[in-house]
């Protein structure tokens, strides 16, 4: 007799070719609708250029196509502004164009906009399609000034990590926002850790888009004694476990020594026999970039020390030490900025 069938386990590869299909649908229309603001922003830009319009040309055309185009959005004076602005920004820069393609118009009016420079624009661009984050992620992790700390403090690794991982760099930080918890002065380690957990969906989302969480507390057993992981992950892309360990003062070099016994031990009793050595982070309220330099150097384990802050950054601040940093490591005058 056949069995009934379940939707659960029979009608699954339908559904995902309908939810792919469904996809690339909507990714084809962006891209068009991408293409069109283009075509249009290049049209304004040249008219403008060889003195055939102006400023109110534009808002007539923004008139004609309301009233001969009922129903049609997006076509308003400030947008047709915006798709000239668009197509001028990229209009020569052969990396970056295609990029653009691939987000919607409203991810790229925020990166335009609040991008400063064409690296900058071009860091959004691709941490937004990497990390697929929506329209109010995008504003959080530029609010945060992840660009500026991102150039100015890469992610302090052990030079294991490194070898083991070249790609590291590009997957960790050396700061990550947990502002999402409303955490007071003098909380606790139990607080960070219960907020991590109650906001797990946010914390993922800082982390990067390839974390699985595995576990809070993951138990561990060497030698007849029992020992606990604050909270353990998994990264897909570097196909790895990832243990994070909590402090919530400022780094000391004894807990490098405990993560490494954590990763060994993970290593041999937990990682499967297809996946990379284990990664470890220790995730302070503070640290000495100085000391934890000198603590890694010598590290044999594929470890970070990062710090997680409370509040987000002055932007501003970052901003202007982006810019020493550019003079200093610009001697030709070019400093990277736009005017």
């Amino acid at each position: 007799m056949t069995a009934p069938l379940t939707p659960q386990d029979d009608f699954t590869e339908i559904t995902q070719l309908i939810a792919a299909a469904r996809q690339r649908a909507v990714q084809a229309v962006n891209t068009a609708l991408i293409d069109l603001y283009w075509q249009v922003g290049k049209i304004i830009s040249r008219k403008i250029e060889q003195a055939e319009w102006g400023d109110g040309v534009v808002a007539q055309l923004a008139g004609h196509l309301a009233r001969t185009q009922p129903g049609l959005r997006g076509f308003t004076r400030s947008n047709l502004f915006r798709m000239r602005k668009f197509y001028e920004t990229y209009q020569c820069d052969e990396i970056v164009a295609p990029l653009v393609r691939q987000l919607s118009w409203s991810h790229n009016i925020i990166i335009l906009n609040q991008g400063k420079s064409p690296e900058e624009r071009e860091f959004y661009l691709r941490l937004a399609i990497r990390e697929q984050w929506g329209k109010r992620e995008l504003e959080r992790q530029l609010k945060s000034a992840l660009f500026e700390r991102t150039l100015l403090n890469p992610a302090k690794v052990s030079a294991a990590l490194s070898q083991i991982y070249p790609d590291a760099l590009g997957v960790f930080k050396d700061s990550y926002m947990v502002e999402f918890l409303d955490l007071p002065q003098g909380h606790a380690e139990v607080d960070l850790h219960q907020g991590l957990l109650q906001r797990l969906k946010d914390f993922l989302i800082e982390l990067g888009r390839d974390f699985c969480f595995v576990g809070s507390e993951y138990p561990l057993q060497v030698g007849g004694r029992d020992f606990a992981l604050d909270l353990l992950f998994f990264h897909r892309g570097l196909n790895c476990l990832v243990a994070i360990e909590l402090k919530v003062g400022r780094f000391e070099l004894e807990y490098l020594g405990k993560l490494g016994f954590y990763l060994e031990a993970l290593d041999r009793d937990v990682k499967k026999p297809h996946e990379q050595p284990a990664i470890g982070v220790l995730l302070c309220a503070s640290k000495d970039n100085e000391v934890v330099e000198y603590a890694l150097s010598r590290s044999l384990s594929p470890a970070l020390i990062a710090e997680y802050q409370t509040q987000l950054p002055d932007k501003a601040l970052l901003q202007a030490k982006l810019h020493e940093f550019y003079i200093l490591n610009a001697p030709d005058g070019n400093t990277g900025e736009e005017a």
